[in-house]
C-alpha cells in the first residue's frame, strides 16, 4: 500500500483527530490522492488526452444524527489544526485513555501498483490505434469507431479515534468501444466496455480487445435488422450479466440503511418477511477480486465484507455505513462509500447480484410462447420510495413459441422493485457479473459498482415500445 505525501506528522495529527473525536460518537480524518487519465481515440485520431491529479482531507465528526464536515486541499499541520478547531465542542465530554496508534490494512483485494504509470502514453495510443483499425477492417460498412482508455488510482488512509488507522490503494481502469455500422441510409451504434480494478494490461491482450470490438460490431449490426418493440403486458427474460442494473436500480438502492433508517424505502419495516419469490437470493459482495465495485475497506476503514440481503426470498437485511447501523443498532457492513474527501461517506453498493437458480437457460426460453428477452440496457430511472422504475432496452428480441425470434428496439420496462420480485418464475444457472463498466450515483455522488445475475423470467412486467 502507497502512503499519502503530507506535510505534516502522522503521529501528531491522529492524537490531535483522536483528541476532537472522543467528545463526538463517530468520526473520521479522510485523506486522500487520486490520480486520473482520459484517452480517447476518434475518427482515426486522438480527440483527447487528459490527465488529473487531486489531494485533500475531510474530517468529519458526528453526535447521534448530526455531522459536523469540513475539508481542504492542503496536507499542512496549519490546514488540519484549522480544521481541527472548526470541529471542536464542547457538548460532550468523555475522556477516553489515549491508545498507541497503529497501521492497519485489511487482506488486500487488488494489486496496489498505479496502472497510469506503468504503459506510455505513446504505447496507449499505439494500442487504441491498433483497436480502431481492427474494427474498421471488419467490414466495409463501419462508418464511425470510438475506443477509450480511463484510469484511476486512488490512495487513501483513514484515521479514526482511539488510534486506529487504516489504509489502502485501489487501481481502476476501464476501456469502451463504440462502432457505427452504415446498410443503405440506416445507421446503428453498438458499445462494448470492460474494466475492474487491476491493470491496464488487461486489455492489452489480444483476445480481449478483439471479443470487445466483436461485440460491439454485433451489437449495431442486430439493431439494423431490429423491429419495433409492441407495448403491452409481456413475459419478459432478463439475460445474465449487465441486466442485473435493473436489480440494482430498482431493488438495490432500498436496501441501503439509510434510507431505512428514515422510512422512506418500500422495504424499510420488511426484514423477516418474504419479499419475493422463493427462488431469490441476492448478496452486495465488496470482496470479489479485481471486481469494479470491490473494496479492501470501505472509505470508513471498515473491511468489505458479504452481505445477504435476500434470501429465498426472505429480506434479511440492509448495507450499512457506520451512522445508520449505529442508529439502528446494527453493525457496519463495510458499506460507507464516497465519491472523494469533499464528499461524507453514506451506505452504497459495492458488487450487487442475485445468485444462481436451478433452471438452464434454455429452459427459461422453450418455456414462453410470447414474451421479450432483454439482454442489454442503456439506462433507466428509479424512485426509491416508491420502488418504481423505468428501464431502456438496448439489445432485446422477441420470443415466440419458446425460440428467440428477431431483435427489437424501443423496449422499455416499466414496473416497481418490490412487485417484480414476487413476479419471477424462474431463476437460471447461469450467473454472470457484468464485464465492470457500473457508475452509480446517489445525492450527486458517483462511485463504481458492479452487478449481476443469472437469467430470470418475470411473469408479468408493462413494456413500453411503439404502438
Amino acid at each position: 500500500m502507497k502512503r499519502i505525501k503530507k506535510n505534516w506528522d502522522d503521529k501528531k495529527v491522529e492524537l490531535l483527530v483522536d483528541e476532537v473525536l472522543k467528545k463526538y460518537d463517530d468520526g473520521e480524518l479522510f485523506v486522500e490522492e487520486v490520480f486520473s487519465e482520459n484517452i480517447l481515440f476518434d475518427d482515426n485520431k486522438i480527440k483527447n488526452a487528459s490527465y488529473d491529479q487531486d489531494k485533500g482531507f475531510g474530517l468529519r465528526a458526528v453526535d447521534h444524527d448530526t455531522v459536523n464536515f469540513t475539508h481542504n486541499t492542503e496536507l499542512d499541520e496549519n490546514t488540519i489544526k484549522s480544521a481541527v478547531d472548526s470541529i471542536k465542542s464542547s457538548r460532550k465530554k468523555i475522556i477516553l485513555p489515549s491508545k498507541e496508534t497503529t497501521l492497519k490494512s485489511n487482506s488486500s483485494l487488488y494489486t496496489d501498483a498505479n496502472p497510469i504509470n506503468l504503459i506510455s502514453l505513446t504505447k496507449k495510443i499505439q494500442f487504441l490505434n491498433k483497436v480502431n483499425h481492427y474494427a474498421r477492417k471488419l467490414d466495409s460498412n463501419v462508418k464511425e469507431v470510438s475506443v477509450s482508455l480511463n484510469g484511476n488510482y486512488q490512495n487513501i488512509e483513514v484515521i479514526t479515534k482511539n488510534g486506529n488507522s487504516f489504509y489502502d490503494s485501489r487501481p481502476l481502469v476501464r476501456m469502451n468501444i463504440n462502432i457505427s455500422v452504415k446498410q443503405k441510409d440506416k445507421i446503428e451504434t453498438g458499445s462494448f466496455g470492460m474494466g475492474g480494478r487491476y491493470l491496464y494490461e488487461h486489455f492489452f491482450k489480444e483476445d480481449k480487445w478483439k471479443e470487445g470490438v466483436k461485440k460491439a460490431y454485433q451489437q449495431a449490426i442486430v439493431k439494423l435488422s431490429a423491429k419495433s418493440t409492441p407495448a403491452g403486458e409481456q413475459t419478459v427474460i432478463l439475460g445474465p450479466g449487465w441486466p442485473g442494473i435493473l436489480l440494482h436500480e430498482a431493488i438495490g438502492h432500498g436496501l441501503e440503511g439509510d434510507f431505512n433508517r428514515k422510512k422512506t424505502s418500500a422495504f424499510y419495516d420488511l426484514v423477516g418477511q418474504k419479499v419475493a419469490s422463493d427462488q431469490i437470493s441476492v448478496v452486495d459482495d465488496g470482496t470479489i477480486h479485481k471486481k469494479r465495485g470491490s473494496l479492501t475497506i470501505d472509505d470508513e476503514g471498515t473491511p468489505s465484507q458479504n452481505t445477504t440481503l435476500i434470501e429465498n426470498g426472505i429480506l434479511k437485511g440492509f448495507m450499512h455505513d457506520r451512522l445508520n447501523a449505529r442508529l439502528m443498532n446494527q453493525k457496519s457492513t463495510g458499506n460507507g462509500r464516497r465519491q472523494s474527501y469533499s464528499h461524507l461517506p453514506m451506505p452504497r453498493m459495492t458488487n450487487t447480484y442475485m445468485l444462481k437458480g436451478k433452471y438452464h437457460h434454455e429452459e427459461l426460453i422453450k418455456s414462453t410462447s410470447k414474451g421479450i428477452y432483454a439482454t442489454q440496457f442503456s439506462g433507466g430511472q428509479v424512485d426509491i420510495t416508491s420502488g418504481k422504475f423505468v428501464f431502456s432496452a438496448s439489445e432485446a428480441y422477441e420470443i415466440i413459441d419458446g425460440k428467440i425470434g428477431r431483435p427489437l428496439k424501443g423496449a422499455t420496462l416499466i414496473g416497481n422493485g418490490p412487485e417484480i420480485l414476487k413476479e419471477v418464475t424462474m431463476v437460471a444457472n447461469n450467473l454472470e457479473l457484468d464485464d465492470g463498466i457500473g457508475t452509480c450515483g446517489k445525492e450527486g455522488q458517483s462511485v463504481p459498482v458492479g452487478v449481476g445475475q443469472p437469467s430470470l423470467k418475470v411473469r408479468n412486467l408493462t413494456v413500453g415500445g411503439t404502438i
